[in-house]
Parts: C-alpha cells; sequence; structure tokens
C-alpha cells in the first residue's frame, strides 16, 4: 500500500504592511540621529587646528 503525505503549502507570514511601516520608521529616526548627532561629531574628529604665530620676539629684556 502506497503513504500518500500532504504536505500543507508554505504559509506567508510577513505580517502584511505593518512591518514595512515600523521599519520606515525606525530606518528615519535613525537616519535624522545619523544626520543631527553623527556628522557634526565627524567633523570635529578631522586634525587639529594649530595656530602658529607669525611673529615671535626672541629678544630677552634683562634688568641691571
Amino acid at each position: 500500500m502506497t503513504t500518500i503525505v500532504n504536505n500543507p503549502p508554505s504559509s506567508d507570514n510577513s505580517g502584511g504592511p505593518i512591518g514595512i511601516i515600523i521599519t520606515l520608521i525606525v530606518l528615519l529616526v535613525l537616519g535624522y540621529l545619523g544626520f543631527a548627532y553623527g556628522l557634526p561629531a565627524i567633523r570635529q574628529m578631522g586634525s587639529p587646528q594649530i595656530n602658529v604665530p607669525s611673529k615671535i620676539d626672541v629678544n630677552v629684556n634683562q634688568t641691571k
């Protein structure tokens, strides 16, 4: 006798459009936070600013 196994078709449990909406909201919030806080932090991480005077007075005034 032949045994027949009926496998049910794979069900799609994606949750519908709610998952896509939540994903888009999370991505927008992360993008805003990266823009608001990440870009200024990256700009300040550049090379340090060194101020060199154009003239240096090397004359030493000695008192007698």
